[in-house]
């Protein structure tokens, strides 16, 4: 789906042949960046960059001569970035229960740890492993398990250094959320829904009132206005079913019924 705030120029390269074209690149990563500022999302417009990373990553690991490998730099060293590509995987995350984020590993594929230029070890092989089992959890609606996996030791890496710079990405996530509750529930503990959202308190009731949602403060019984999916109505299903009787004649038929005549 085409974004509101997609660029023209962004636009002709997305539905045009420029977008496998590496001198585009830089142009691709400005709005994949400008995406994370403005708490933006774009999933054509990142999967161009990362079809031409993927490009180059290819040719970085496969095993032919140390040439091939110079010759893949020399000609664009900054083609692949790693952390463009985990900042891509990031937003992706966040477009739950779409599956972008499933798409975009599909398109790396099966990968090495692949040497960057500098002689540091490529962060992405390890990144992969912590948002999966994020990407996991946010589609199996395991929401208090993903807070607490997001929050833990082994995604401070994610933390410090990528979604700290991802404007709202934990709204995001709490927005993923209230779709789930907001199709399921009627009414929701204060206690439960707190949990999904990783607030409490004045924090949760602010949150819950921007919504406008109703929150009964002896019961801390949230109710979710009506919509299509939490008011199921019964519906009834009629069909019609001709049945084509064959055409036997009636010696046939009896002889079938009855034998063969002496």
């Amino acid at each position: 789906m085409k974004p509101q705030g997609r660029p023209e120029v962004i636009d002709q390269l997305v539905d045009g042949v420029d977008r496998y074209n590496p001198h585009n690149a830089g142009l691709l990563e400005d709005y994949l960046y400008h995406q994370i500022r403005e708490k933006e999302y774009d999933c054509l417009a990142n999967l161009a960059i990362l079809k031409l990373c993927v490009l180059i990553a290819n040719q970085l690991s496969t095993p032919d001569t140390e040439l091939t490998i110079r010759t893949a730099i020399s000609f664009n060293p900054d083609l692949y970035n790693p952390d463009v590509v985990i900042n891509i995987l990031i937003k992706a995350l966040t477009a739950a229960p779409a599956c972008d984020f499933n798409l975009c590993v599909a398109l790396l594929g099966e990968r090495q740890n692949i040497p960057l230029p500098d002689g540091e070890p490529d962060p992405l092989p390890l990144a992969l492993q912590v948002l999966t089992q994020l990407s996991t959890q946010l589609l199996a609606c395991r929401f208090p398990a993903f807070w607490a996996h997001y929050r833990s030791d082994a995604c401070a890496n994610i933390r410090e250094n990528y979604t700290v710079e991802v404007v709202g990405f934990e709204d995001s996530v709490r927005e993923v959320a209230i779709r789930a509750v907001t199709a399921a529930f009627k009414t929701i503990t204060r206690k439960r829904l707190g949990s999904y959202l990783d607030l409490d308190d004045s924090d949760l009731d602010t949150y819950v009132e921007s919504l406008g949602w109703g929150l009964d403060v002896s019961t801390s019984i949230i109710t979710i206005p009506p919509n299509p999916d939490n008011q199921p109505v019964a519906t009834v299903v009629r069909e019609s079913i001709q049945l084509l009787t064959p055409c036997i004649p009636g010696f046939y038929f009896s002889t079938l019924l009855y034998g063969t005549y002496d």
